[in-house]
């Protein structure tokens, strides 16, 4: 009875020391999962704020030492155009002041506020260190005009004028106090587009479809008029684009001229043949004549009595071009 009392408390024993030992191991794992976890976790969050330290380091000394440098403040503002746009309110169209920091300078916001103005067609900016910002603009060059119905300020009835340059995009006249030219060398008179729809028509952007293709195809034919056998002998007042497949020419001279939308050197050149032989005919200025029509062309002549008295047509002179720093 007594061994087998101990063998009972010996197996107790054992047993326990069993339970003791499962218990330390398993201490002894969380303790050691705890401090990895806490060593890994000061590991990165002492990586994320050495790199947050470093940054806001590198941010004070670029801001004290180039983007509040007075040794890159702006002190001139080089501007070329081939235009005649005054450099004066091109810098003012650019927003950029004397004295800004050249380095913290937006170029691209520059840029935008420079091709927002719908008489500018591009604009480059660039630094040059240490105090220098140079801008260069490429001007539109109107060649026609849109009438625009509108109420002025006492409520009457007036009309508004938009110009089109050669892609068809509409501008805003130019102000003769923005210009280094006098107001007579600004074509004052283009010119006029009629037949579509212009309360579509936004400044600094195409003429929408589907009048944009008619109104290319006449401005193509106003550009080319300028230096065909005609220039000089009549002058374009009018463009119909009305009609989807011709444009109907008025002239200063009260002639109605139709073209197709295509080859208009060679539609020129017949209104050229047409017109020397009226006069060698004396037969007056042409009425209406159709030059869409490839044989047999329709010429009305009018009556000496009902032709209408008008100035020498001028030649439209050249589009001034020059540099300005």
């Amino acid at each position: 009875m007594w061994f087998r009392r101990e063998n009972k408390n010996r197996n107790r024993r054992i047993g326990r020391a069993h339970v003791l030992d499962v218990k330390l191991r398993s201490d002894q794992v969380r303790a050691t999962r705890v401090r990895l976890a806490t060593i890994l976790f000061c590991l990165v969050f002492g990586t994320f704020f050495g790199l947050y330290l470093v940054w806001r380091t590198g941010e004070v000394l670029l801001d004290k030492f180039v983007y509040s440098n007075p040794d890159f403040a702006i002190q001139k503002i080089e501007v070329q155009t081939d235009g005649v746009i005054s450099t004066d309110q091109l810098r003012r169209w650019s927003n950029v002041k004397a004295g800004a920091n050249l380095i913290g300078l937006d170029l691209a916001n520059v840029k935008r506020s420079l091709e927002m103005e719908s008489a500018v067609e591009t604009a480059s900016v660039e630094r040059v260190l240490p105090h220098t910002l140079r801008i260069r603009v490429s001007e539109r060059d109107p060649i026609a005009q849109v009438n625009l119905p509108c109420v002025d300020a006492a409520g009457n009835l007036a009309v508004a004028v938009t110009q089109l340059d050669k892609n068809a995009v509409a501008m805003r006249p130019r102000d003769p106090r923005e210009c280094v030219v006098p107001i007579t060398q600004l074509n004052p008179q283009l010119p006029v587009i009629s037949g579509i729809n212009p309360v579509k028509l936004k400044l600094g952007e195409p003429v929408p479809a589907p009048e944009l293709d008619r109104v290319q195809a006449a401005l193509e034919l106003i550009s080319e008029f300028g230096h065909s056998p005609m220039a000089g002998l009549v002058d374009v007042r009018r463009v119909d684009v009305s009609s989807p497949a011709v444009l109907v020419v008025t002239t200063g001279q009260g002639g109605e001229i139709t073209f197709s939308l295509q080859n208009f050197d060679q539609q020129l050149q017949r209104w050229r043949e047409i017109y020397d032989y009226g006069k060698r005919m004396n037969k007056g200025d042409i009425a209406t004549a159709d030059l869409a029509v490839a044989n047999n062309l329709p010429v009305h002549w009018m009556l000496a009595s009902t032709v209408p008295v008008v100035s020498k047509p001028k030649v439209k002179p050249l589009k001034n071009r020059r540099n300005n720093v």
